[in-house]
């Protein structure tokens, strides 16, 4: 990473906006080279909008662009997305 890249947790409220929930801890898999890790972990670049890389590979995961009053969203780079819901026990 370089001084201009963030890591998922820079971006953790708008993933909690778009998903409803804390999603730095869900985990992703990349759909180029197969890596899974947390969310929290991936390269993030900001612009226009959003767009989380894969830290392995470079891959394009997910971009988030706002517009107005909605978010549109694309994980097309993902080929999986898993979140488990701790309680508080």
């Amino acid at each position: 990473m370089d001084a201009l890249t963030l890591d998922g947790n820079a971006v953790a409220g708008l993933l909690h906006e778009v998903f409803g929930t804390e999603m730095t801890v869900a985990t992703g898999t990349c759909g180029s080279c197969g890596a899974s890790g947390q969310i929290g972990a991936v390269h993030v670049f900001r612009s226009a909008g959003v767009v989380l890389r894969c830290s392995w590979c470079g891959n394009v995961l997910a971009k988030i662009v706002r517009q107005e009053m909605q978010a549109c969203v694309d994980l097309s780079g993902l080929s999986g997305l898993a979140y488990v819901h701790h309680t508080g026990a």
